[in-house]
């Protein structure tokens, strides 16, 4: 133990090894019969001792170091090994996995000296795919890299091959992932294609996208270890700051896969959910969203790091993490019902204003349909409003009442709502319940379409989904077809032979006609 402990002591200045550590380090690992590694930040000082047993060394958790794209992690890796053994596939793993500055390997031999010296050290990005580099010495005594000078000067290619010092506006880079067990092919790159818009919508430039079909998930990283460990180490090598997955990840599988790496892991769900969070502007929604992420993140406080560590403290093994943990989960649930009665007082007074509205008769049209179908720019263009539109997923999601004048009816109210999307997050349909009480007074569903998305059936299925669950899938509906002035001509005269009604609320075409539909759906209540 005192031995280990000096080893703290010790300061490893220019060289990769100097052979007085390399003696020091591989005599103690001798005589315990154990691998000792440690672990050396750039200026030559020890961070850590690690002990393992005979054939390997753990390497803790590295979250707390720095992490930047195209920078490593300011920590190399010095390890024995017994016998004639070098390099191993494990070393090479963690070399790439931790992306730290060098993994090198000392044998110990039979009188307890050190011999043969091997490291390992990433390689910028190059033509050939190769990763990594090795060097080899016969002892650590011949050792003569300056390892300061070395490792900067890749440091400083990785970041200039990478090109990230021009960020092109977008605040994170990603890798996209799909782990999927059935389904075609096109129903996986339609879902694929979706979360690309997502991220996009989300300011997030996505650098790579990755599909992989198991027989069953893996219920601790989803998928498959190996395959998981090799997108890690591609995303290290594309500069990527964060890795997306389209299936939902459960507590222990964010946690898991946290663990292998330092970059961030995020779900759809929690995607959708920031998404939302960026563009919530009115009170209220911003109540509904900070609501639905809390009760997404509630069951996923996982702690990790020292701060957090579960030491064991007594009966039932409770220490300071794990009381750290209750505090936080605790805090979360006061902040639930605080917001919850926020919402409902919201509630109360949405009900009232409805009532209003029932009493003076005034027809209610409300505007649905998937999320960047144009649902917003028709409310302008149909009323003279001026609320905010964009071309992306989810521009809009705060409800926006107009006054709009119907031939033989006169005065109605048209109200845009949130889009919709496939597989919409459970606590966020929980939470915008409020606003999508607004539907159930409804005279008439204006259902908008984008006529030129290439999965437009499956956009209207996902929205008839979410009305039937709503229970408003009897309500009179109108399907408008938007967008029809990015038609082709035999593209429009095939849709309108179909009896489709088509628009263009952007060029403000078709709209007269869509009016004369809306007062004939009217003029019966009326």
């Amino acid at each position: 133990m005192k031995a280990l402990e000096r080893l703290y002591r010790r300061r490893i200045k220019d060289l990769v090894v100097t052979h007085d550590f390399a003696r020091a380090l591989v005599s103690v690992s001798h005589s315990i019969g154990r691998q000792v590694g440690v672990l050396v930040d750039r200026a030559g000082n020890i961070s850590h001792v690690i002990v393992g047993d005979r054939n390997r060394i753990v390497i803790p958790d590295l979250s707390t170091f720095r992490y930047y794209p195209g920078r490593l992690k300011g920590l190399r890796c010095i390890h024995t090994h017994f016998g004639k053994k070098g390099l191993d596939e494990e070393d090479l793993t963690d070399l790439a996995m931790l992306r730290l500055d060098a993994m090198v390997v000392l044998q110990v031999q039979e009188d307890g000296l050190p011999g043969r010296v091997e490291m390992a050290y990433l390689l910028p990005p190059n033509p050939d795919g190769k990763r990594w580099e090795t060097i080899s010495w016969d002892h650590s005594s011949k050792v003569d890299l300056s390892f300061e000078s070395f490792v900067l000067g890749i440091e400083d290619q990785m970041e200039s091959r990478m090109a990230l010092k021009e960020t092109d506006g977008y605040q994170e880079r990603a890798i996209l992932i799909s782990v999927v067990t059935t389904g075609k092919k096109s129903d996986v790159q339609y879902s694929m294609d979706e979360l690309r818009r997502l991220a996009e919508s989300a300011g997030v430039k996505v650098l790579d996208t990755v599909v992989q079909r198991v027989s069953r998930y893996n219920p601790k990283y989803l998928m498959g270890k190996g395959k998981l460990q090799e997108i890690i180490i591609k995303a290290l090598y594309l500069g990527a700051t964060m890795l997306i997955f389209d299936q939902g990840l459960t507590p222990v599988q964010v946690n898991s896969i946290s663990e292998l790496t330092d970059l961030k892991v995020i779900d759809r769900n929690q995607l959708i959910l920031d998404i939302f969070a960026k563009r919530a502007i009115s009170r209220e929604g911003q109540i509904q969203v900070e609501l639905a992420q809390l009760k997404y993140m509630y069951p996923r406080i996982i702690g990790r790091g020292e701060a957090m560590s579960r030491l064991a403290g007594g009966i039932g093994g409770r220490g300071p993490g794990e009381t750290k943990l209750e505090i936080d989960r605790r805090r979360i649930k006061r902040r639930i019902a605080h917001l919850e009665r926020q919402l409902e007082d919201l509630r109360r007074q949405r009900r009232e204003r409805r009532k209003r509205r029932k009493r003076s008769e005034i027809p209610v049209v409300s505007i649905v349909g998937y999320t960047n179908a144009g649902k917003t720019t028709l409310l302008n263009a149909l009323t003279g409003a001026d609320a905010y539109a964009e071309d992306r997923l989810f521009a809009t999601l705060d409800p926006t009442n107009r006054v709009l004048w119907v031939p033989k009816v006169g005065r109605c109210v048209l109200t845009d709502t949130v889009g919709f999307i496939r597989d919409m997050p459970e606590d966020l349909k929980v939470a915008f319940r409020a606003t999508l009480e607004e539907l159930e007074d409804a005279w008439l569903l204006l259902h908008v379409v984008d006529v030129t998305s290439p999965y437009m059936e499956e956009e209207i299925e996902a929205v008839n989904g979410i009305l039937a669950e709503l229970k408003l899938d009897d309500k009179p509906k109108i399907e408008v077809y938007n967008k029809a002035d990015l038609l082709t001509l035999e593209e429009r005269e095939l849709l309108e032979g179909e009896g489709k009604l088509l628009v263009s609320a952007k060029k403000k075409e078709g709209l007269d006609k869509l009016l004369e539909f809306i007062s004939d759906k009217l003029a019966c209540y009326v």
